[in-house]
């Protein structure tokens, strides 16, 4: 598991309103947990959970921060990859800390693109074989993709995989992952994009369908649906809080 995702927080503004939009849109269930002395909502697709629900900090909230999902990748120890990630010019939101004994460690950083992100130290070790998640591709949006790749390769040990040059002159599609598994790509952010930031791919049987429902339940769809590469289908959209997501379907 290390180097890999492994967990996927909504931070947003209505906790309840989010709740209802995602499960009534992809089936998930928002279950109750306690994490230590605090609540917590687990994101779960049948019974396994892979992410987490809450209110979008006061702080994030008054430094700007949008609604948002956010991305935890597996570390061995978090605080050894917070020094390493400063030292490779990353800035640090949240520095290493406990969640609870029984859980484990995590940090909150923003490449040196600005791309936020999040470290986590597992409690308890695994090999990623009994983890499943309806993640399907993590995207990177940012103004250096040879800087941001070689950020994260210096951090979690990511390889280039897979590159295409990408229509209308918007440069390189790179893509990246570990241990011959492709994780996701990296392109430069569109200019209307205030900064640059990660994106993530929920799989689900029909693209079209999921894009149609999800503006009746007051999303905002910004792209597609539409044809990729290898013949999956694609949209990408703002939920009703305006936290951006994405939602991929296999081919066939």
């Amino acid at each position: 598991m290390t180097g890999a995702f492994c967990w996927y927080d909504l931070s947003t503004t209505d906790t309840a309103a989010a709740a209802s939009f995602y499960s009534t849109l992809l089936g998930w269930t928002a279950a109750p947990h306690r994490v230590g002395d605090e609540s917590y909502t687990m994101w779960q697709q049948g019974e396994t959970g892979f992410g987490g629900l809450m209110k979008l900090p006061p702080q994030a909230a008054a430094m700007g921060a949008p609604p948002h999902w956010m991305g935890y990748v597996w570390v061995d120890d978090a605080e050894a990859a917070v020094a390493r990630a400063v030292a490779l010019g990353a800035r640090v939101y949240v520095p290493a800390t406990t969640i609870s004994p029984d859980v484990g460690r995590f940090a909150v950083l923003a490449d040196p693109q600005g791309a936020t992100f999040a470290v986590y130290q597992s409690a308890r070790p695994s090999d990623g074989s009994d983890w499943k998640c309806p993640v399907a591709w993590h995207e990177c949006y940012t103004t250096d993709v040879e800087g941001a790749i070689a950020f994260y390769s210096g951090l979690f040990g990511w390889e280039k995989t897979d590159s295409m040059e990408m229509a209308g002159g918007a440069g390189v599609y790179q893509m990246f992952g570990k241990g011959g598994k492709t994780f996701g790509g990296m392109m430069l952010k569109p200019a209307e994009m205030p900064m640059p930031a990660w994106l993530y791919y929920f799989s689900v049987p029909s693209a079209d369908e999921v894009a149609t429902r999800a503006k009746a339940l007051g999303a905002h769809v910004i792209l597609g649906p539409m044809d990729v590469p290898g013949g999956g289908r694609i949209a990408v959209a703002l939920d009703p809080q305006g936290a951006s997501f994405a939602v991929y379907s296999h081919p066939g």
